[in-house]
């Protein structure tokens, strides 16, 4: 009885004394992940964009704006704010101060449909997916080499390896190519040499899950059927894996199955996880930029013909209302 009570007040003293940066931190999946770190009494550096404004109520439900989430975390216990953006190298350095991890659940802000068709905004912007799911991985490979205490990032990604898929080419049509830049970034992690948990969760956005479905993992980057996941679900999957070495250097499929097929939680999956083991195709971009391409030519078609079929029919009805009238 002895033996497992200091067994926990030492995994209890571990995570007391641990640190994890966060990015992404006022989003569905951010805010989720520093409140269960806190809620683990691990310490919390969590990278802010804007400056805290007190004259808000402190929220953190779903439809609570960025300004009302962030006065909430940063009133969490052992979370502390950090200024600054993940496209910036001299934020990332600050971050990172004195952490163990990093887990990065920042994504591109979604633009303007016409603005992506078009290409109006420049891959060099920073808030582009290039810089955002590319050059932020850059810059935290960079600074988790230079530190001396942080030792893994968790980075939440998406499928991305079909760049004729359906829904990858909508994606990248209408999110500045968001799903290319996506695995570019993962292709970055895998050759760097650092310890990396790359997750790629299914849908996420419901709040709930039915009742008779489990979570279920696949390493190695391998396919799972795409299910519905939530922020919860996938935030707890983020936490949980620094707990498991044998997760450092894995690509992670998270989708949920029926019961009978996975588990009820992360922990049995995880530690039975391997390392990543296949070879990932070194770069998908062009593939990805030739699917965009072809989806705008086909989707400028189809409106083309939408558009001429549309005005022959008000044509044939303007002309017979003219007719009765005559």
């Amino acid at each position: 009885m002895r033996f497992f009570v200091l067994l926990l007040l030492s995994v209890a003293s571990l995570c007391a004394a641990m640190r994890v940066a966060v990015t992404g931190t006022t989003g569905l999946l951010g805010r989720q992940v520093i409140e269960r770190l806190s809620n683990k009494n691990i310490k919390v550096n969590a990278l802010l964009r804007h400056p805290i404004d007190n004259s808000v109520t402190p929220s953190i439900d779903k439809d609570a704006k960025s300004t009302q989430v962030a006065l909430y975390l940063s009133q969490l216990p052992g979370v502390t704010m950090v200024a600054g953006d993940a496209t910036d190298l001299a934020s990332c350095k600050q971050l990172v101060d004195n952490c163990d991890a990093i887990i990065a659940a920042h994504g591109p802000v979604k633009p303007p449909p016409i603005q992506s068709l078009f290409r109006l905004l420049s891959e060099s912007d920073p808030v582009h997916s290039r810089s955002v799911n590319y050059v932020s991985v850059q810059n935290m490979i960079y600074v988790v080499k230079e530190s001396k205490s942080c030792k893994r990032i968790v980075r939440v990604t998406g499928k991305g390896e079909e760049p004729t898929a359906f829904f990858t080419v909508l994606i990248n049509m209408l999110g500045n190519m968001a799903k290319a830049w996506n695995y570019e970034g993962e292709q970055l992690l895998r050759t760097s040499g650092v310890d990396y948990t790359i997750i790629r969760p299914g849908v996420m956005g419901r709040n709930d899950i039915p009742t008779n479905k489990v979570r279920a993992l696949a390493d190695n980057g391998q396919d799972l059927k795409v299910t519905a996941v939530t922020h919860s679900q996938i935030a707890e999957l983020c936490c949980d894996c620094l707990d498991y070495s044998n997760a450092a250097k894995t690509t992670l499929t998270a989708m949920n199955v029926d019961e009978g097929l996975g588990e009820d939680s992360y922990a049995p999956l995880l530690e039975n996880v391997k390392a990543d083991s296949r070879e990932f195709p070194s770069t998908l971009l062009e593939e990805h930029k030739r699917g965009a391409r072809n989806g705008a030519v086909i989707l400028a078609s189809f409106v083309a013909v939408f558009v001429s079929v549309s005005v022959a029919v008000l044509k044939s009805i303007s002309g017979f209302v003219l007719g009765i009238f005559h």
